[in-house]
């Protein structure tokens, strides 16, 4: 049975800028085919406009407000939103609020930084 707490994460930052904290993913445990993370976006900062083009995305928003582009469209999000995110979709969220913004990131197949393309 594999259970990770928060606590027993390592943060590190993804090549979009975003702080993860890798839940569980095939690196940590017998997930092989998704992984689930938890990312934090610093007040007053942003994520680098990026794609995936094999892994299709969903963020379920913790805390915080953020402002959040998909494939050129723009709109505000805050806790409890559910945001799919297609394969191939240029995608971006910035914190418009005054707290981190704190977000779950689901990746099917799961997050490998190879399978992120920088736009900016």
């Amino acid at each position: 049975m594999d259970i990770i707490n928060r606590a027993q994460t390592i943060p590190f930052t993804t090549k979009d800028g975003s702080e993860i904290r890798e839940l569980l993913a095939y690196r940590n445990s017998s997930i092989r085919n998704q992984s689930l993370a938890e990312a934090t976006i610093a007040v007053g900062t942003a994520t680098q406009e990026h794609y995936h083009p094999k892994s299709e995305e969903i963020y379920y928003i913790l805390s915080g407000t953020g402002r959040m582009k998909l494939n050129g469209e723009l709109r505000e999000v805050g806790p409890l939103d559910a945001i799919a995110i297609p394969p191939g979709a240029h995608h971006k969220i910035w914190n418009i609020g005054d707290i981190p913004l704190v977000l779950l990131c689901c990746c099917a197949p799961g997050y490998e930084n190879d399978d992120t393309v920088m736009l900016e």
